[in-house]
């Protein structure tokens, strides 16, 4: 019993030791918070009274636990919350987006991980995109469906995006 507690006070104080020296990053408490609860888990379970041991095993959950989700690699999180900025600051089609971010040196697998999450309406950008154009140029109808057909909004949704401002 006194080992157990010697342990249990030396992980947290190297819990407590890698949270000070990352800064407090609340995925390194995160997870020194799981190292320690996890280590005290399987030490409170070697540690059972010899009574308990001769006692019928628990039976299984009816239910097989939840499989925990993957793990999103931090470029990906990275790429999604850069694909948001541009959003918040102009527009851009799908495939500008994706450019841009490959641009930015994200992976294409991290860039297509961010478009595809970053929740955008592609129609409601094409239409964005086109009063910016109109705004500091002029464009004939056609020449307005081209010009963002080029910037990689698909035909309908340069189509969608010209009818919005003209």
């Amino acid at each position: 019993m006194k080992w157990g507690l010697i342990i249990i006070g030396v992980l947290f104080a190297v819990g407590l030791c890698s949270v000070a020296v990352s800064g407090g990053d609340d995925d390194s408490e995160t997870a020194a918070q799981e190292t320690t609860t996890a280590t005290f888990a399987a030490e409170t379970t070697t540690q059972a009274p010899a009574e308990s041991q001769s006692a019928e095993p628990e039976p299984a959950p009816a239910q097989e636990p939840e499989a925990a989700e993957p793990e999103v690699p931090r470029e990906y999180l990275n790429a999604l919350r850069s694909a948001k900025q541009y959003l918040d600051y102009t527009a851009f089609s799908r495939d500008g987006l994706v450019r841009q971010l490959e641009f930015e040196n994200y992976s294409n697998d991290a860039a297509q991980y961010a478009v595809d999450n970053v929740g955008a309406n592609w129609n409601e950008q094409a239409a964005k995109s086109a009063e910016q154009y109109l705004d500091y140029t002029s464009f004939s109808r056609q020449g307005l469906v081209d010009q963002l057909v080029f910037e990689g909004f698909t035909p309908e949704q340069a189509e969608y995006g010209a009818s919005q401002v003209y």
